[in-house]
C-alpha cells in the first residue's frame, strides 16, 4: 500500500526536481573534484579531514563560494579538504540525509518538504539573501504582471508548488488561475520553449536573466517577492543533517566557516571569484559566469548582517504559505530546520 508517509517524500522530491531546474545552468562537471585529491596532495594535506559538499546542480554562481573555499585555502585552513560532487540520480538532499555525503546544496522549499516528510535535514547558511526567482518572458508578449499570465502558457516541472505560487500571485490581481495553460517542459532550455513551446517560465534572474542580457533578448521579470513577503524564501542554502549537527558539531563549525569565508570573498572581489570558478570549471561560459558573479555578488549578503544569516520569521512564513496552499500535510517546526550557530561571528 502506498502509505502517506511515501506520498509526502515523493511530493518532496517533486519539489526538489523543481528547485534544481530551476537552478539548471549547463557547463561541465570535470573540475567538480578536489584538486588535492585528484594530485595526492603534500604531506600536510594528508593531515586534513576529507569532506564532501554535493551541489544541487551543474556549476554556476551560486556555487562561486564553495570553489572559493576549495582552491583559495580557506576550506584547508579550517582543516578541511573539501571534495566538491554532483548530485547522484536521488538528488543532493537525499544524499546528505542518508549520510552519505556530509554537506549540500539545497533549498528552503525542499527542505521544508523534507522535514515534515520525517527526513532530518538543517539549513546551515543562506547562499542568498533574498528570492531572486521570478516568472520570465520574451518582453514582446507584454506578460508584465500576473494579471497577464491569463490566457498564457506556462511551461515548468510539474511540482504542485508551480501552480500554487502562481495562483498564489494572480489573486493579488483578481486574476483566475484557471486560465493559464499549465504544461511540463522538464530541463528544455529557457530561450528555445518561449519561442516554440510556452509564453513564460519560472527562472533566477542571477544565472537566466543575466544571459537574456548577454544575448541582447529583452525579458519581463515578474518578481515572486513583488506580490508577497511570503514567497521571499531563502534559495539555495548549505544544508547538513541533524545527526551531524549532533555527533560533530565541530566539523559542521569548520565548514560552515570556510565556506562563508570563500563567500565573503566572492563578495569583495567578483571578478577574482569568477575567475576561479571558470578555471575550475572550463566548460562554462566564462563571460556568462563574470557578468552573473558581478550581479550575484553583492546579493549574497544584501541587508544581513553577515553573510549566511537566516530569519525565523522567514521559515515561518514561507511554511505557512505552503500549509495555507495545501502543500504540508503539517505545521512546521521553523527552529529545528535551520541554525545560525555555525557561522563566524
Amino acid at each position: 500500500m502506498y502509505s502517506s508517509k511515501k506520498k509526502r517524500w515523493s511530493l518532496a522530491l517533486a519539489i526538489l526536481a523543481m528547485t534544481v531546474a530551476l537552478a539548471a545552468c549547463g557547463g561541465g562537471n570535470g573540475g567538480t573534484k578536489n584538486r588535492n585529491a585528484e594530485e595526492g596532495g603534500s604531506e600536510g594535506d594528508k593531515q586534513l579531514q576529507k569532506v564532501q559538499v554535493v551541489l544541487d546542480w551543474s556549476p554556476n554562481t551560486n556555487h562561486t563560494g564553495l570553489y572559493v573555499a576549495r582552491d583559495k585555502g580557506f576550506f584547508k585552513e579550517q582543516g578541511l579538504d573539501v571534495e566538491i560532487i554532483q548530485p547522484g540520480q536521488d538528488g543532493a538532499d537525499k544524499m546528505v540525509a542518508s549520510g552519505n555525503v556530509q554537506f549540500g546544496v539545497s533549498y528552503q522549499e525542499s527542505i521544508t518538504m523534507a522535514r515534515i516528510a520525517g527526513v532530518p535535514l538543517v539549513s546551515l547558511a543562506a547562499v542568498i539573501q533574498h528570492n531572486t526567482s521570478g516568472f520570465a518572458s520574451p518582453k514582446e508578449k507584454g506578460i508584465d504582471s500576473p494579471k497577464k499570465f491569463e490566457g498564457m502558457r506556462y511551461g515548468g516541472w510539474g511540482a504542485p508548488v508551480e501552480e500554487a505560487v502562481i495562483d498564489s500571485i494572480m489573486r493579488e490581481e483578481g486574476a483566475d488561475v484557471s486560465k493559464v495553460d499549465i504544461m511540463s517542459i522538464g530541463d528544455s532550455d529557457f530561450f528555445t520553449a518561449v519561442k516554440r513551446d510556452i509564453d513564460f517560465a519560472w527562472i533566477y534572474y542571477a544565472w537566466t536573466g543575466v544571459e537574456s542580457e548577454l544575448r541582447g533578448e529583452e525579458i519581463n521579470m515578474v518578481y515572486l517577492t513583488d506580490y508577497s513577503d511570503k514567497l521571499d524564501y531563502y534559495t539555495p542554502v548549505l544544508v547538513t543533517s541533524e545527526e551531524l549537527v549532533s555527533k560533530q558539531p565541530e566539523l559542521v563549525k569548520a565548514f560552515t566557516a570556510g565556506a562563508a569565508a570563500g563567500y565573503q570573498y566572492a563578495i569583495d572581489h567578483p571578478e577574482d571569484a569568477a575567475d576561479i570558478l571558470i578555471t575550475a570549471e572550463p566548460d562554462l561560459n566564462p563571460e556568462l559566469v563574470k557578468a552573473s558573479q558581478k550581479w550575484l555578488s553583492p546579493r549574497y549578503q544584501d541587508d544581513a548582517p553577515r553573510w549566511g544569516e537566516q530569519k525565523l520569521s522567514v521559515w515561518k512564513n514561507y511554511a505557512d504559505w505552503m500549509f495555507e496552499h495545501g502543500l504540508l500535510e503539517s505545521e512546521l517546526e521553523a527552529e529545528k530546520a535551520f541554525t545560525n550557530e555555525f557561522l563566524p561571528e
